[in-house]
């Protein structure tokens, strides 16, 4: 399938997410869709697959004009897309997902269903159980199963967000080689992502966009640097580390257990002082996310201490952990953090209030602009918190944070952003630690950035803690070694 866009353009009130888009994607190929958070990359795909309508400009598909009403009329044209936080059934089965993703699905025999599941699977090299309960699935496999109900949908443009956001590397290698073969057979590919090494590593063709409008393209083989200037006008750097001198601790933990996740919790012991940072490394499902929720008070442990500042808060609420000074940032921000249909002034507003059941609107609206301003938010106070980019949704997130907070808790932080927008969060949480002596403890998948950004390394592996060490005396291998559970 081809698809030619030309002259795209999205215009919300005064501002222009996509201004005068031209650009093909040619049969049987992987493209690549690259720029900067708020650079217009999912404004545009959600154009072409049916989720927003177009301000102007024209979708040619194969040859004939195409207007899309709703994702259906895209669906019916064949294509589709796979968004960052797949859209599916936790109660249901993997089987009963796959027969939701479909037209007439249940007017058809199970066993037919199963056995369409099974094949597409064998095709794809994908091995999931079409019994299990979806939400025992990890994040790649609730991946895979999207792939195969958009393909069974006859879906011949498959649109990836962000697709190895919070995956194994095992399974980004399942993942491109399913991506190889459907553009083998024909099908298009469009991956927009911020990681060059796996757009270098899998497509054909890349289109960058900076501020709603194409700043270049390239064919493969890519020269990096050149991609980078295309999407920014200087390139970042991380922040220094912050020198850590203080011994005083601000949490302790001693030999915990909880329930959850793949593994659970099995006697976690360690200590943070002020002002260190230290990032937590491991598989996904290993035991770091729900070390987290643990040491924030989200989830109970049934054995074992939490202590904040020197007081034993374990057991206590949530509210306890936060009035000790605890704050924590899940990487699900619109699940977990923000509420999806109030916008950017109400969220203040609801931060502001405290206890009160009074609302001041004119005190919440003078927030809401400085929180803009300040965090270089791109929106308005007016603005639902869904309608921003990945990128300002985090920006947002920690504008909500308070002035000096004891204990930050970030689940993957960075989760789906750019190179800048990656750099200035660490700034912003780098200048805690610096400033008032703030601990962080947070959760990546990329042993990268841990190195580059922690103090120190704890790699988590089958719910315990089995390396704790400085990242300046330690090498990405042996930290590789150890998320493997090879010590």
């Amino acid at each position: 399938m081809r698809i030619d866009l030309k002259d795209i353009s999205k215009i919300y009130g005064k501002v222009k997410a996509n201004n005068g888009i031209t650009f093909s994607i040619q049969e049987g190929s992987i493209h690549g869709l690259l720029g900067e958070n708020g650079a217009g990359k999912s404004t545009l795909m959600k154009i072409l697959s049916g989720y927003i309508r177009k301000s102007g400009g024209t979708i040619i598909v194969d040859g004939k004009d195409a207007d899309f009403l709703k994702p259906a009329d895209a669906a019916a044209m064949g294509i589709g897309m796979l968004y960052q936080d797949p859209m599916d059934f936790p109660q249901l089965t993997v089987l009963e997902n796959f027969i939701l993703g479909q037209d007439h699905g249940f007017f058809l025999s199970v066993s037919k269903k199963k056995n369409q599941f099974s094949e597409i699977c064998r095709n794809l090299g994908f091995n999931i159980d079409p019994s299990k309960q979806l939400r025992l699935l990890t994040v790649g496999e609730r991946q895979q199963l999207e792939m195969v109900r958009l393909i069974s949908s006859g879906a011949r443009t498959i649109i990836l967000d962000e697709p190895t956001t919070g995956i194994s590397n095992e399974q980004k290698v399942v993942l491109f080689d399913a991506l190889k073969k459907l553009a083998g057979q024909g099908d298009s590919i469009v991956i927009v992502s911020h990681k060059l090494e796996d757009v270098e590593a899998l497509c054909d063709r890349v289109t960058v966009l900076r501020e709603g409008r194409i700043s270049g393209e390239m064919e493969a083989p890519f020269d990096t640097s050149g991609i980078l200037a295309m999407m920014f006008e200087a390139l970042p750097s991380l922040p220094p580390k912050p020198a850590v001198n203080s011994t005083k601790e601000v949490l302790s933990v001693a030999d915990i257990h909880a329930s959850g996740g793949r593994t659970g919790l099995k006697g976690c012991t360690m200590t943070i002082n002020s002002g260190e940072i230290i990032g937590l490394a491991g598989l996904e499902g290993s035991g770091q996310e729900l070390f987290l929720r643990a040491v924030s008070g989200v989830k109970k442990v049934f054995k074992g201490g939490i202590s904040i500042d020197g007081k034993n808060l374990t057991g206590k609420k949530v509210s306890e952990f936060k009035d000790a000074g605890v704050s924590f940032l899940p990487t699900n921000r619109l699940v977990e953090s923000l509420i999806p249909g109030m916008s950017i002034e109400e969220h203040c507003a609801l931060n502001g209030a405290g206890n009160s059941v009074f609302i001041n609107k004119k005190s919440a609206n003078e927030d809401a602009h400085e929180k803009i301003r300040k965090f270089r938010i791109k929106g308005n106070p007016a603005s639902l918190v869904e309608s921003l980019s990945g990128g300002n949704q985090q920006r947002f997130m920690l504008s909500l944070l308070p002035d000096t907070p004891k204990l930050l808790l970030l689940e993957n932080p960075t989760r789906g952003l750019d190179v800048e927008s990656a750099n200035w969060v660490w700034s912003i949480l780098t200048e805690y630690s610096r400033s008032t002596g703030t601990a962080i403890a947070f959760s990546s998948p990329e042993i990268d950035e841990i190195m580059s950004i922690s103090s120190r390394v704890m790699v988590f592996f089958d719910g315990k803690i089995i390396m704790d060490v400085q990242t300046d005396g330690a090498s990405s291998q042996e930290i590789g070694k150890a998320i493997a559970g090879k010590i």
